[in-house]
C-alpha cells in the first residue's frame, strides 16, 4: 500500500513498552501514528483533531476502553480496533457491539496488527471510491415501512426518520441490501464484512443483526434457521 496510508491513527495503550513498539511498526510500514497512554490524554487529542482510525486497549489506568468508544460513538463515527489482552467470546462481542472494526488479542505480532489496519483501510478508501450513481436505493418491507439508503452520503432513513449505525453495522446492513434476494451465512457476512472467518466469530455476525433489527423498525432482515440472513425489503421504482 503506498498513498492510502495517507491517514492518522491514534493508540491508547497504558504499556509504555507495547506503546512504542506498535507505533514505531506502523510508522515504519507507512502510516503516521500517535500514541498515548490513558483516556483523558486520548479525549484532548481527538478533539484536537479526529482519527482516521483509534487502536484502543480495554484496560487502561484511568477507565475502561469499551466505555471510552461507547461515549465516543455517541458523537462521532471513527473506525475501531480493540487491542487487548480480554480475549473470551463474550469480550469479543462486546466490542463488536459497539461497533468495532477489528478486535486482536495480546500478544500479537505487529505485522498482523498492520494486517488488520490495513484491511480496515481498505474497506474505507473503496467505500470513498463508490460511484455515487447507484448508491441512493429506495425499499419497501412487507409492513410498508418505506427505508431510504444512500451509501454515498452514508445515510439511512426509515419512514423518513435518519437512523445512526455504527460503522460494522452499516457494513453489513450495506452487504445484505448489494445481495438483496439472497440468502448469506454467516461465514459470507464474516468474510466480506469483516475479513476474516473463524467460527467462533459468527455469534458476532448474529449480534449485529440484533442489533440492527433494534433500529430498523419493520420487517427488514429475514432469518433463514441454520444458515443465515437475507434482506426482505423490496427495491421501489426509481
Amino acid at each position: 500500500m503506498s498513498n492510502e496510508k495517507e491517514c492518522i491513527i491514534y493508540v491508547v495503550e497504558d504499556h509504555q513498552v507495547l506503546l512504542d513498539g506498535v507505533i514505531r511498526y506502523l510508522q515504519l510500514s507507512g502510516f503516521s501514528a500517535n500514541g498515548y497512554p490513558d483516556l483523558k490524554t486520548a479525549t484532548s487529542a481527538i478533539q484536537a483533531r479526529k482519527p482516521d482510525l483509534l487502536i484502543q486497549d480495554v484496560m487502561l489506568p484511568d477507565g475502561d476502553g469499551f466505555l471510552f468508544v461507547k461515549q465516543l460513538r455517541e458523537k462521532q463515527d471513527i473506525p475501531v480496533i480493540f487491542m487487548t489482552a480480554r480475549g473470551d467470546e463474550s469480550d469479543r462481542i462486546t466490542g463488536f457491539e459497539l461497533g468495532a472494526d477489528d478486535y486482536i488479542t495480546k500478544p500479537f505480532s505487529p505485522k498482523e496488527l498492520v494486517l488488520r489496519v490495513e484491511a480496515v483501510m481498505r474497506r474505507i478508501k473503496l467505500k470513498e471510491k463508490e460511484s455515487p450513481a447507484a448508491n441512493c436505493m429506495k425499499w419497501t418491507d412487507s409492513c410498508g415501512n418505506q427505508m431510504d439508503f444512500n451509501t454515498n452520503r452514508h445515510y439511512l432513513a426509515i419512514n423518513s426518520d435518519a437512523i445512526t449505525l455504527t460503522a460494522a453495522e452499516w457494513r453489513v446492513l450495506e452487504y445484505l441490501i448489494t445481495n438483496y434476494g439472497q440468502l448469506e451465512s454467516r461465514e459470507q457476512i464474516l468474510e466480506r464484512c469483516f475479513d476474516y472467518s473463524y467460527e467462533s466469530y459468527e455469534r458476532i455476525v448474529d449480534t449485529h443483526i440484533k442489533n440492527l433489527r433494534s433500529k430498523l423498525s419493520g420487517n427488514w432482515i429475514e432469518t433463514i434457521r441454520g444458515y443465515g440472513y437475507r434482506f426482505a425489503g423490496k427495491k421501489d421504482q426509481q
